[in-house]
């Protein structure tokens, strides 16, 4: 009786310890990281011109631009001035709550001395404010 108990627990265990490796060993492979500008400044040398990667970081006040193609403006690492930031030419639509001063990771390349994305994501909380109906007052 010990023989079959024993060979159960070690089966159990085993499907156990497979089925972890199934579920959390390509769990790495499914992250998406992104680089803020400034780590995208100091890793310039790791993506050339062309190479796609995420960078995320803050739009700054003031510099937003829209253009026949996009959008043009400034991501920040922080709030600080004088802070590290990159140049951004966005390409298409921007996201819906876009805005100066929110959070956004976008996805692209360097191309020269400016970051060129075609998709982006905002960054928000879970606060939703729907836009008032015309014609009601608050």
């Amino acid at each position: 009786m010990k023989r079959y108990r024993l060979l159960a627990f070690s089966g159990v265990g085993l499907v156990a310890v497979l089925a972890g490796l199934l579920f959390f060993g390509n769990l790495n492979d499914n992250l998406v990281y992104y680089l803020t500008p400034q780590e995208a400044i100091e890793q310039r040398a790791d993506f050339p011109d062309d190479r796609r990667f995420q960078l995320g970081g803050l739009v700054e006040p003031d510099s937003v631009t829209r253009t026949p193609e996009g959008l043009r403006f400034v991501v920040a690492s922080d709030t600080q001035p004088g802070g590290p930031s990159v140049a951004v030419e966005h390409h298409g639509a921007p996201a819906q709550l876009f805005q100066a001063g929110i959070g956004v990771v976008l996805e692209g390349s360097w191309r020269g001395s400016g970051f060129v994305s075609d998709t982006m994501k905002v960054k928000h909380d879970e606060n939703y404010q729907p836009p008032d109906a015309e014609g009601e007052s608050p």
